[in-house]
């Protein structure tokens, strides 16, 4: 198959284009003002749908699409947008309609459409267009007379550019990518289809907590493309080569350098001054009528920022204001499939979490990764950790919890360079689990006695593992989870 850059379009100094358009508009585009914004390719162009009608795509005379136009959503909290473009939340009013125009790479006319589909939204119903460079192309119609479009790597999947036996290639210039659902679809295919997602972005684009752990899940891979044509791993640092038939690491043998170490511009990048709280939570509820859902986020998020979160969703940007009832509702329409989510916060304190709710034998499990961001002169709630332990083990059925702090981003994204692993601050246990490890007992390796955390009857444990900040928390973390694992056999 030909190289799958080749099928990209470059700017100046070799920077691939971005092929989205992002439409924020006051208003709900209706299926009228969307009608006219279709007609900026002519009359000749073709109407098809996917899923359901959730994407309209136009198409040439042989049903190739040149642009596909997802299903407007509700921000009902504006600031995603400035999390996920960097456009100001007071340029959008107090709600905004977000609309992504997705365009081919093959064709001119393709690049123009979506820009002038987005921006004749934006004309109708106010508000701004992303990139903002997009405006230049205007809102007169775009000739597309005799244009063909090349037929689509995966027919279902708009967001896939290259599809092989082995791989998914996504290419994806945004200063942030996010878990959209573009990517939400396309990692589910590739997983129903045994290939390996593989996303490429510029250095400069940062990746979401969401969409980190989403790729991780699937074993997917971020691919890195320099301004000099080289590609690394923008997780691992690892030199990549498209071979065959999917971007992978170089051999040791295969190395000009001879050495197995990582590209060079995978580099640390200096920034001591802003650091991150990291918490994996596991609760287990019974299966009830009565159950809500979200209780033990809400509570973390209350110790650790004092305020509730802002918004949810099944993907980014989440548009919906923070309603456990609402979530619950959601999650009971899905069951008994698991369910999830992306919950962000208010844009004074920097804080995303990923919410799995999946019922199980035992009951309902809640599985929780939540990061909040820290700046200079912000001191991370080190003394609130064992208090929110003690309330997840008193009210809301904690099974276990770990937290980290690391060096990091204020914004908790993850950038395409190397990063300080984080430290472990502290394990908490719930009842259950103090039981089956046996960890009742104080004789256990960690530098203070455990504490006792929620009912006096039947209580679970909270274990500090050092320091903070002290690498030497990882030994202490093994040599009590060794311990542990062999007072349950």
């Amino acid at each position: 198959m030909p190289h799958p850059l080749a099928r990209t379009v470059r700017q100046p100094r070799g920077r691939v284009m971005t092929k989205d358009v992002i439409a924020l508009t006051k208003q709900l585009p209706d299926p009228r003002t969307i009608a006219a914004a279709l007609l900026s390719g002519g009359p000749d162009l073709r109407l098809q749908t996917l899923g359901e009608g959730a994407v309209v795509q136009l198409t040439d005379d042989d049903g190739h699409p040149l642009v596909s136009i997802e299903s407007p959503m509700l921000l009902a909290v504006p600031h995603e947008a400035q999390r996920l473009l960097g456009v100001r939340a007071d340029q959008l009013g107090e709600s905004v309609w977000w609309t992504e125009v997705r365009a081919t790479v093959a064709t001119d006319q393709a690049q123009r459409l979506a820009s002038v589909v987005a921006g004749r939204l934006v004309a109708m119903l106010g508000g701004t267009l992303w990139p903002p460079e997009a405006a230049e192309e205007g809102i007169g119609v775009v000739d597309t007379h005799g244009v063909q479009a090349p037929s689509p790597p995966h027919p279902e999947q708009p967001a896939v550019d290259v599809l092989t036996d082995t791989a998914a290639v996504l290419f994806q210039d945004r200063p942030v990518l996010a878990l959209s659902s573009w990517l939400v679809n396309a990692l589910l295919s590739a997983a129903a289809e045994d290939r390996q997602v593989q996303i490429v972005t510029p250095p400069h684009t940062l990746l979401t907590l969401p969409a980190r752990l989403a790729l991780a899940e699937v074993q997917g891979r971020w691919v890195v493309r320099e301004e000099t044509g080289d590609y690394y791993d923008g997780l691992t640092g690892a030199v990549l080569r498209w071979q065959g038939d999917s971007f992978a690491p170089l051999t040791t043998s295969s190395r000009e350098t001879g050495g197995a170490g990582a590209a060079a511009a995978y580099t640390p990048v200096p920034n001591p001054d802003e650091r991150q709280l990291l918490l994996s939570i596991r609760t287990c509820h019974r299966a009830d009528e009565h159950l809500v859902l979200g209780g033990p986020l809400e509570a973390a998020w209350r110790h650790l920022t004092g305020a509730t979160p802002a918004a949810w969703g099944t993907a980014e940007p989440a548009g919906l204001p923070w309603s456990r009832r609402n979530l619950t509702d959601f999650a009971r329409e899905r069951a008994p499939r698991p369910t999830r989510l992306v919950v962000v916060g208010a844009p004074d304190r920097p804080a995303i979490a990923a919410l799995h709710a999946l019922r199980t034998a035992d009951g309902v499990e809640e599985d929780i990764t939540l990061g909040i961001g820290y700046g200079k002169d912000e001191e991370p709630p080190f003394d609130a950790l064992a208090g929110l332990a003690d309330d997840l083990a008193s009210h809301h059925h904690l099974r276990s919890a770990l937290f980290h702090v690391r060096t990091g981003r204020r914004d908790v994204n993850a950038p395409a360079s190397f990063e300080t692993p984080p430290i472990p601050l502290a394990l908490a246990l719930g009842p259950e689990e103090t039981h089956r490890a046996g960890a009742r007992s104080d004789k256990v390796p960690v530098p203070q006695p455990p504490r006792p955390i929620g009912a006096r009857r039947r209580p679970g444990r909270y274990f500090c593992l050092g320091e903070v900040d002290s690498p030497a928390n990882w030994a202490t973390l093994h040599s009590l989870l060794g311990h542990l694992r062999s007072q349950d056999a």
